[in-house]
């Protein structure tokens, strides 16, 4: 079992003012229906020594969770399973993920001194930051997802991001964990880390069955392609539509995931493996199961809204894509055709050439294309063959019309949408930005 840190202290009065000046701005900023990064960032000009501080605070260190894709599902998976072994979880759960992202998490649940109370936290933390944050925060156990194409306009090139996470995990102090499934990170270097190595993976057969695998970056340096093969501390071994079995460490472990498809079994794998190795003999495989079959999904990655505010009547569900990985995943992941369907990209994505590398096969029919790109969308719809019925670049309208047609007869309609997108059809349908904490 882990050793555990000293007891939480308090990070002390001298933090009271720039903590409260963050409270009051966050405050300021949510009444005003703005983001959550000004107050962190804020607090961290005021106070550039309290987000250190929370390496003291919890018995059981602090997590971090770094990843092309899933991030912010992993962060989830792994708090409610070791909320589910009675521990209290502190995150920052709506993926704010760089530093002042992280401290104004940190401002809604402290004290004016800086306390928080609670045995363990788990960050979702952006890989361009990992290193300088692992060096702020000392971090007991820091997982690593895929690598996989994205935002190369930040990175440039996927080995880089490799780099960033691999870099990082160097500063673990209790624990490393590793996709043994991507081609850069099982090559990780087990002798250049000071913590032991652990990796999980999705058994060969299971991704071998995937159309499209699992959309990991291709190693472009080392002279392999694909992974390095390497023992599994947890492994999928079944799935069956959301529910799989993941062995780990030689026990079954029963899975209900939040949302269906092969990226979330591999996120659950990755999950089973952080919280066995924090807890040691206290883990549980029946109390993980029992964390997942409550577990709602993260935030818009297969969240289900009412359509017309009635609980009982027809639902969106809210799949979220970032890039062209994570739509491959969540097109392979669509069970049959869906009846109805939006798809929605903005400005935020200076460059949506991607598109072209998605298979939309499983996407014969899309009723409405939105967001400020919705132009360009319906242009590589239109190449890779898919049937369009309204291009309408403004989302309010947008989603109008997807009001306008007649209930489908699943009383469901899917809406793949971008973050920025996500965050404004939440709204519309009456779901502003929420913080779950328990």
């Amino acid at each position: 079992m882990m050793a555990a840190a000293p007891q939480a202290r308090s990070a002390g009065p001298r933090y009271i003012v720039p903590v409260l000046a963050g409270k009051l701005a966050r405050f300021a900023t949510r009444l005003r229906g703005g983001g959550s990064a000004f107050p962190g960032y804020l607090t961290n000009r005021m106070a550039p020594t309290l987000l250190p501080t929370l390496a003291d605070q919890f018995r059981y260190g602090v997590i971090f969770v770094l990843g092309s894709n899933g991030k912010t599902t992993t962060t989830h998976m792994v708090s409610e399973v070791l909320r589910a072994h009675g521990l209290k979880v502190f995150t920052n759960p709506t993926g704010a993920n760089l530093p002042q992202g992280v401290t104004s998490a940190l401002l809604a649940d402290a004290s004016l001194t800086g306390r928080i109370k609670a045995d363990v936290a788990v960050l979702e933390i952006d890989e361009g930051y990992a290193a300088d944050l692992a060096d702020r925060l000392s971090p007991s156990v820091i997982l690593s997802l895929n690598v996989q194409v994205d935002q190369l306009f930040r990175f440039f090139e996927t080995e880089r991001v490799a780099d960033m996470m691999l870099d990082a995990s160097t500063r673990a102090s209790d624990h490393v964990v590793v996709n043994r499934d991507d081609p850069y990170l099982s090559k990780i270097d087990v002798g250049a880390m000071k913590a032991p190595v652990s990796f999980f993976g999705i058994a060969e057969d299971i991704v071998a069955a995937s159309a499209h695998g699992l959309a990991n970056a291709a190693d472009t340096r080392s002279g392999t392609a694909g992974a390095t093969p390497r023992d599994a501390f947890a492994e999928v071994r079944e799935v069956r539509g959301r529910d799989i079995v993941v062995n780990v460490g030689g026990t079954d472990a029963r899975i209900t995931l939040p949302a269906r498809g092969l990226h979330y079994a591999a996120d659950a794998a990755a999950a089973l493996t952080v919280a066995a190795r924090v807890l040691g003999d206290e883990f549980d495989a029946d109390r993980s199961a029992a964390g997942f079959a409550t577990m709602a999904p993260a935030y818009g990655r297969g969240e289900v809204i009412p359509l017309r505010g009635n609980p009982a009547g027809e639902q969106v569900e809210f799949v979220m894509f970032k890039n062209a990985p994570s739509l491959q995943m969540n097109l392979d992941a669509l069970d049959g055709t869906p009846e109805r369907a939006l798809i929605a990209i903005d400005d935020g994505t200076p460059d949506v050439s991607w598109l072209y590398d998605v298979d939309f096969a499983p996407l014969p029919r899309v009723d409405v294309v939105t967001g400020e790109k919705a132009h360009q969308l319906a242009l590589a719809l239109a190449y890779a063959g898919v049937e369009i019925g309204t291009v309408e670049p403004d989302m309010e309208k947008a989603v109008e019309l997807m009001r306008s047609f007649p209930e489908t007869a699943a009383g469901r309609q899917i809406w793949f949408v971008n973050y920025e997108l996500m965050m404004v059809g939440r709204r519309i349908l009456g779901r502003e930005e929420q913080e779950t904490r328990r």
